[in-house]
C-alpha cells in the first residue's frame, strides 16, 4: 500500500503497530485523535512537517490500492522465485538498517541463499556510478569490486547498467560459491530482472549473491522508487564509492543518503574533461567524500579505525631513496663524491661549496649510513652499495 519512504505509513506502523495500522490504511477502523497526535509526534521528532489532516490525505492515496492488495499471491510469488520474505522481526535482519530510523523499510523481499544472513555491515561496501560509464570507470570499478571481495567484503550495488554492473560481474568473478560476493538492490519486485539487459547477470546474482526489493513481486520500477532504493543501498555498507557519476546523477543521491548516516563516502577521481567525472569531482571538492583510487584505500575507509591493509601497504610502498633522510649539506656532498676514484677532502669541498670542516663532518655521517666510503690516504668516494 505505501510508496517507498512515504513517512506518514511508516509513523503509523510505528505509533499503531503492522496489524493496526493495517486496518486503518485500509479504512477497516477509524484512526482516533490519540492515534494521530502519536503519527504526528513521530514526524516531529524526525523533523518532517506534520499538518492536522495528514492521515487523511494519506489515506486519499492509500484506500484507492485496497482492491490490488493480494498478500498470498505475493508470498506464493516469491515462493515460486526461491525467494523469502524478510521482516524486522526476523533474526536475519540486517541491523545496519535500523540506523534509517523512520526510514527503515517494512520488509525486504529477497531472492538467493539467505542460509548465512546478509552479510555484517563492516563487511559490505557499495559501489556505485554512471549508467554510461567509460572504460576508465569499467577498469577501475572491476579492479576495486575485486580487490575488495578478495579481501572478504561484500560488494553492494543497484543492478544497473555501467559502473552496477562491471561491480557485480567483477564481484562474482573473483568470489567462491561459498560466499555471497555481491548485493543488488533493486527498484522493482525480485521476480523482475531489470534492465532486461542484465537478465544473465541477475540471475547469476542470485544464484550465489543475493537480490533484494523493499516493494513486491509484481512491482515496476519508477524514477521515486530508484532514487528511495538508494538509501538502502547506503544503509547496508559501511562506505559507498563513487566512481563515476555525472553533475546530476542517482550515485549522487546514495552517497547523500550514505553521509547522512554517518557512512563513509569515497569517490574515484577522473579526468577534468570527462562529464562522467564531473560528480565525483563536485564530492571530493565539496569535502563530501575522500578521493580513493584502489580496493585498498576503500578498505581502510571503511574499515575499523586503526585497521590497515599490511598486504596492500607493503606492495605499494616506495622503496626507498639513498638521499632520504640525508641534510642539504649532506645530499650536497653525496653528490659531489665520486663513483669510481676517490677525490681529496679540499676538492670535494670545493665541488659542494661547503668549507673543508663541513665536508669532513658529513663524510664522517655519510659513512655511517653506508654511503661514503675511504679511497686511500684522505680520499673518499661514494659506497659501492
Amino acid at each position: 500500500m505505501f510508496e517507498p519512504s512515504d513517512n506518514v505509513g511508516l509513523a503509523l506502523v510505528e505509533a499503531a503497530g503492522p496489524h493496526d495500522a493495517l486496518r486503518v490504511a485500509t479504512g477497516a477502523v477509524r484512526a482516533g485523535e490519540q492515534l494521530t497526535r502519536d503519527v504526528m509526534d513521530i514526524l516531529a521528532t524526525a523533523g518532517l512537517s506534520a499538518p492536522g489532516n495528514i492521515l487523511s490525505s494519506a489515506l486519499e492515496r492509500w484506500i484507492p490500492r485496497v482492491t490490488d492488495l493480494a498478500p498470498d499471491r505475493d508470498l506464493a510469488m516469491i515462493g515460486r522465485a526461491g525467494g523469502e520474505l524478510l521482516i524486522p522481526e526476523d533474526s536475519r535482519w540486517p541491523e545496519a538498517l535500523r540506523d534509517l530510523e523512520l526510514g527503515m523499510p517494512l520488509c525486504l523481499w529477497a531472492r538467493g541463499d539467505l542460509s548465512k544472513g546478509i552479510p555484517a555491515l563492516h563487511q559490505t561496501a557499495a559501489v556505485v556510478g554512471s549508467r554510461d560509464s567509460t572504460g576508465y570507470g569499467a577498469s577501475v570499478t572491476g579492479d576495486i569490486a575485486a580487490g575488495l571481495v578478495t579481501r572478504g567484503w561484500t560488494v553492494v550495488s543497484g543492478g544497473a547498467y555501467g559502473i552496477d554492473a562491471q561491480a557485480h560481474r567483477a564481484a562474482l568473478a573473483t568470489a567462491s560459491l561459498a560466499r555471497i560476493p555481491t548485493i543488488a538492490v533493486m527498484a522493482c519486485g525480485v521476480d523482475r530482472y531489470y534492465p532486461a539487459g542484465n537478465e544473465e547477470l541477475l540471475r547469476e546474482v542470485v544464484r550465489r549473491g543475493l537480490l533484494l526489493s523493499e516493494v513486491p513481486p509484481g512491482s515496476s520500477p519508477t524514477r521515486w522508487r530508484f532514487l528511495q532504493r538508494n538509501r538502502i543501498i547506503a544503509a547496508l555498507s559501511a562506505v559507498t564509492v563513487v566512481v563515476e557519476a555525472r553533475w546530476r546523477s542517482g550515485a549522487l543521491n546514495t552517497a547523500h543518503h550514505a553521509a547522512a548516516l554517518g557512512r563513509e563516502v569515497g569517490a574515484v577521481p577522473g579526468s577534468v574533461y570527462s562529464a562522467n567525472s564531473a560528480g565525483c569531482h563536485r564530492l571530493l571538492r565539496d569535502g563530501s567524500a575522500v578521493c580513493v583510487t584502489d580496493a585498498a584505500e576503500v578498505a581502510e575507509l571503511g574499515g575499523p579505525i586503526g585497521s590497515t591493509d599490511d598486504t596492500a601497504g607493503s606492495a605499494r610502498e616506495a622503496p626507498q631513496a639513498v638521499h632520504d633522510g640525508l641534510t642539504i649539506e649532506d645530499m650536497l656532498l653525496l653528490d659531489a663524491l665520486p663513483l669510481r676514484s676517490g677525490s681529496p677532502v679540499e676538492k670535494l669541498a670545493s665541488v659542494a661549496g661547503l668549507s673543508v670542516p663541513s665536508v669532513r663532518a658529513g663524510l664522517a655521517r655519510l659513512e655511517l649510513e653506508d654511503l661514503a666510503a675511504r679511497d686511500g690516504p684522505d680520499k673518499w668516494r661514494r659506497s659501492r652499495r
